[in-house]
């Protein structure tokens, strides 16, 4: 079972309050400032969204 749209559209970044989206790879959530661009990763399916869990992803 994947994340849902309806979900993804309500999650939000805890550090900076962006919208996250999945990352192509399926294993995290991304915070789409690009200033931010923290990871939040998925574990069972469920997103950790804890900014002491999350990891620093710059393009």
């Amino acid at each position: 079972m994947a994340i849902s749209p309806e979900l993804l559209e309500i999650l939000r970044c805890p550090n900076c309050k962006s919208k996250v989206e999945i990352k192509d790879d399926k294993s995290g959530l991304k915070c789409t400032n690009v200033e931010c661009a923290l990871v939040y990763p998925i574990r069972d399916e469920i997103p950790v969204m804890l900014v002491e869990e999350a990891k620093a992803e710059k393009n």
